[in-house]
């Protein structure tokens, strides 16, 4: 399922007053240039929100309210000011955010001495493997390959999905309520039932309570 977060809309209404690229195929490389800044910007200020509401230092979620702030007024531009934005610069700072706030939630459920498995690590490519006898609360799977993957059962409680490919990745009856940075994108892919627990920020996908 495809989700721009958004930022379709805002192009079309707004930068280019419900024109399309179709009508006027010579906005078409201007349009597709922003939407797809626009797209990351509206992405971010997702992630940032959850991060907001993650942490536990109020000197971060300041921090995390003045970047927000800033990649609102830059969606808020016109399309020249839109597509001069350095996103390199917008991307290491929000990534250095939501890695701290990251590590700060997954830290909190190492308290009773447990140990994440070495395989279970970001980028790790875990594609067809079974999950479901590791433990894996506080764990870190930004980026990693759980194609198919089975996590049927499991508690993924403060682990960091950021990033992470889950087409197929079964997760009936898993509990993915305290999940972090997990997207709709990333959960239509999945595999779940009525019994799957998601976070607030997002929805059960249709065909999921039939299962």
């Amino acid at each position: 399922m495809f989700d721009c977060f958004g930022a379709g809309q805002a192009v079309s209404q707004r930068l280019f007053s419900g024109t399309s690229w179709r009508e006027r195929p010579e906005l078409r490389d201007r349009m597709f240039s922003a939407f797809k800044i626009l797209k990351q910007l509206h992405e971010m200020l997702w992630y940032l929100l959850e991060a907001q509401e993650r942490t536990y230092d109020p000197d971060i979620e300041d921090e995390i309210r003045e970047l927000a702030d800033f990649l609102v007024s830059l969606t808020r531009g016109d399309v020249d000011e839109l597509l001069s934005v350095d996103m390199d610069d917008v991307h290491a700072s929000v990534r250095a955010v939501l890695m701290t706030v990251s590590a700060h939630v997954r830290v909190s459920y190492f308290a009773d001495g447990g140990r994440v498995h070495p395989r279970i690590a970001p980028g790790a490519d875990l594609a067809g493997t079974d999950l479901r006898a590791y433990r894996l609360c506080g764990a870190d799977l930004r980026g990693a390959v759980l194609i198919g993957a089975d996590l049927r059962g499991c508690d993924l409680a403060g682990v960091d999905l950021l990033g992470a490919d889950l087409r197929d990745t079964r997760v009936e009856d898993a509990d993915l309520s305290r999940a972090l940075y997990l997207t709709q994108p990333q959960l239509s892919a999945a595999r779940g039932n009525g019994r799957t627990r998601v976070p607030a920020a997002v929805s059960v996908p249709e065909g999921w309570c039939c299962e």
